[in-house]
């Protein structure tokens, strides 16, 4: 759970991050839940990442994406835990996972948190004659956010949806922050959803 001072601040930046995100591609977005039957009542969340690896635990990749959830979810009645989340009425858990698909189709992980990737790009010598002026199309960075909401006291899972952007490389859609908000903010959209529709938010 980032802590309350730095989370705020994150939000606080996050709130700049969102001006920007008419410029981003469009985002893919799938939910499920049950809320139709049993209608998602708001109240205080604690905010989880899954890690594979702890060393990213303090990385501000996933700081940021936790500070952008919980834009959202405050935007929705949801409120922050207090006194690290112990005692939170619900646990929101998330796993951030990022790609790359190259002009050629082939996709190779990236490292959360880094901001490099992992893995090969691949290479190819051209043996035409002729000259592309037009350069080699760019390799494209896929962010998935997937997020599950439960609660605390038996576990039951209430909602959960995952939300992807294909942005390409260098691009400012590409870079964490402005991915975190956009994803955040399109997973959150007209909660809690038509459960089991993927729609495009633009």
């Amino acid at each position: 759970m980032v802590g309350f001072r730095s989370m705020t601040t994150l939000v606080s930046a996050g709130l700049l991050l969102s001006a920007c995100t008419a410029m981003t591609p469009p985002v893919d977005v799938t939910r499920f839940h049950n809320a139709q039957v049993a209608p998602i009542v708001p109240g205080s969340v604690a905010i989880n990442a899954n890690f594979a690896d702890e060393g990213d635990r303090d990385s501000i990749e996933y700081m940021t994406y936790s500070a952008a959830l919980l834009r959202e979810l405050q935007r929705i009645g949801f409120t922050e835990a207090r006194d690290n989340g112990g005692n939170s009425e619900y646990i929101v858990r998330y796993t951030i996972d990022r790609a790359v698909l190259s002009a050629a189709g082939s996709r190779s992980p990236v490292s959360v948190g880094v901001g490099g990737s992992t893995g090969s790009y691949g290479s190819g010598v051209g043996v035409g004659i002729g000259i592309n002026l037009s350069g080699r199309p760019k390799d494209k960075i896929v962010t998935e956010l997937s997020v599950r909401i439960a609660h605390r006291a038996n576990g039951n899972v209430v909602w959960e949806g995952r939300a992807s952007i294909e942005a390409k490389q260098g691009s400012p859609a590409a870079q964490p922050g402005l991915a975190a908000s956009k994803l955040a903010e399109a997973l959150f959209r007209d909660f809690p959803g038509v459960s089991g529709t993927t729609i495009r938010v633009p």
